[in-house]
C-alpha cells in the first residue's frame, strides 16, 4: 500500500473529517490515478484512506477514516446502500431524485440522479473513475433498474486529467424523460442540458414559488436565467390554482440559450397552460433588466437564478460584484410588496456573504426589504457537516417594502 505523508500541521482538516487533501499539504508520496493510498501525518499517524488524483489540486479524496477498513467493492456497495436509504427518509414529490451526492454521501466525485426508470451518473474524480464498473453494478443491483447513462462530461474532469465521456454505461434506449414534479411535468433529455439533464436541487424551491404564486395574486412574473422553464411552469401552476389562468397572469422568461427556451415552451404546452400567458426572450439578462427599467416595467415576483459565478473563494470578489449588480436591477423592477427569489449556486459565495450582497443591492436600488425565507438545496442534496463546500446552493425570498 502506497503512503502519502502530510506536512507538519496539515493533518488538522482530516482530523475534522474534511474529505480533501490539497497538493500543497503533501510532504511526500503519491499514487496512480484513483489508486487507494494510506494518508499519514508527519509523525506517521494514520489519518485516512483516500483515492489519488495526480494532476488535481485536490490531490487525495478520502474514502474512509477507519484504519481497518478495506476499500473494495463491498465497501462501495455499502456506501451506496446507505445513500439510498437516506433518501427514503423524505417524502420527495417527484420521480426525479438525487441518489448520491458526492462527498456528503461519502462518495467523493460521484453524482447519481434517478429520472423514472433511468439512472444518470457523473464520475468526476479519479477514484470514482477507477471503480466505475463496480459502482455501476452496485447501483443497478440496489435500485433494481437496468438503464444507466453516464454524463461524465463536466469540465472538472479536465482538472482530474480524465477525458470527458457521455453515453450509455448500462442498457440503452431513448434518453428523453418526463419528470413528474409536484403538480406539474417537465420534459428533459438526460443526454443534453446542464448537470445530469436538470436542476433537481431546486425542486422544493419551485414548489415554494408555486405556493407564493397561488397566494400572491401575481399579475406579472419575471424568470431570469430560466433554462427550460421550471420556475415558469411553477408560477403558471400557482396562477392556475389561484383561479388566474387566462385572467391576466403573465410570465416573462429570459435565457441566452435558444434551445433551452424551446424546451421551456414545450414544458408550458406539456402542462396545458395557455402560451399567451408567457413571453420567452433569447437575450442577455442584465441588458434586459436595464431595458425593462428604462421602459418603466415592474413585476410582482422575480426569480434570479444565475449560473455559477464563483466556483471557489478565489473568485468571490468578482462574483460578488456581478451578484450585486443583478440583484440591484431586480430590486428596481419590483412592485411595492413584490417578491424576489434570488439564488447563488456558487460554492465560493457563503450564506452570510450572499445576504450582505443582496442587502447592499437593495440599498443601492433604494428599496427596503425583508427576508421571509431562506432556501437551499432539496433534502436529497445533503450537506456533510464537516464539508461546508457542499452547501453550494443558497437562496433568499425577499419582500420589497415602500421606503418610510
Amino acid at each position: 500500500m502506497k503512503i502519502i505523508k502530510l506536512k507538519s500541521g496539515k493533518e488538522k482538516s482530516l482530523l475534522r473529517r474534511h474529505p480533501w487533501v490539497f497538493d500543497g499539504a503533501i510532504a511526500k508520496g503519491g499514487g496512480d490515478p484513483g489508486e487507494t493510498v494510506r494518508i499519514e501525518s508527519e509523525q506517521g499517524q494514520f489519518l485516512a484512506w483516500g483515492a489519488v488524483s495526480p494532476t488535481s489540486k485536490i490531490r487525495v479524496r478520502v474514502w474512509s477514516w477507519d484504519e481497518k477498513q478495506r476499500i473494495d467493492a463491498a465497501f462501495l456497495k455499502a456506501l451506496i446502500a446507505t445513500s439510498l436509504s437516506t433518501r427514503r427518509l423524505f417524502n420527495i414529490q417527484s420521480n426525479g431524485v438525487r441518489l448520491v451526492h458526492g462527498e456528503s454521501d461519502g462518495l467523493p466525485g460521484l453524482v447519481v440522479d434517478q429520472y423514472g426508470d433511468t439512472l444518470v451518473a457523473q464520475f468526476l474524480s479519479c477514484g470514482t473513475e477507477r471503480w466505475k464498473q463496480v459502482i455501476a453494478d452496485a447501483l443497478l443491483e440496489l435500485t433494481g433498474l437496468t438503464r444507466l447513462y453516464e454524463r461524465s462530461d463536466a469540465s472538472v474532469r479536465d482538472l482530474e486529467g480524465l477525458p470527458r465521456v457521455a453515453g450509455w454505461l448500462r442498457g440503452g434506449g431513448s434518453t428523453a424523460v418526463v419528470l413528474q414534479e409536484h403538480s406539474w411535468q417537465l420534459a428533459l433529455d438526460v443526454a443534453e442540458g446542464h448537470k445530469t439533464g436538470f436542476y433537481l436541487d431546486q425542486r422544493d424551491n419551485r414548489q415554494a414559488f408555486f405556493e407564493a404564486a397561488r397566494h400572491g395574486q401575481w399579475q406579472q412574473v419575471l424568470n431570469c436565467f430560466c433554462y427550460t422553464g421550471g420556475f415558469t411552469v411553477a408560477a403558471l401552476a400557482g396562477m392556475r390554482a389561484a383561479g388566474m389562468g387566462g385572467a391576466g397572469g403573465h410570465v416573462t422568461s429570459i435565457d441566452s440559450s435558444g434551445p433551452a427556451l424551446e424546451k421551456g415552451r414545450a414544458n408550458v404546452a406539456l402542462n396545458g397552460f395557455d402560451a399567451t400567458q408567457t413571453t420567452w426572450l433569447d437575450a442577455d439578462v442584465n441588458a434586459s433588466l436595464r431595458a425593462f427599467d428604462r421602459e418603466g416595467r415592474r413585476f410582482d415576483a422575480i426569480v434570479l437564478d444565475p449560473p455559477k459565478l464563483a466556483p471557489t473563494a478565489a473568485h468571490a470578489e468578482r462574483a460578488a460584484r456581478a451578484y450585486k449588480d443583478i440583484n440591484r436591477l431586480g430590486f428596481k423592477l419590483l412592485n411595492p410588496g413584490g417578491m424576489l427569489f434570488t439564488y447563488s449556486c456558487s460554492g465560493g459565495i457563503g450564506v452570510e456573504l450572499f445576504q450582505k450582497i443582496v442587502a447592499s443591492a437593495a440599498l443601492e436600488a433604494g428599496v427596503d426589504a425583508v427576508i421571509t425565507h431562506r432556501l437551499g438545496g432539496a433534502p436529497d442534496h445533503p450537506v456533510g457537516l464537516p464539508f461546508p463546500e457542499g452547501e453550494y446552493l443558497k437562496g433568499l425570498v425577499v419582500v420589497a417594502r415602500p421606503r418610510a
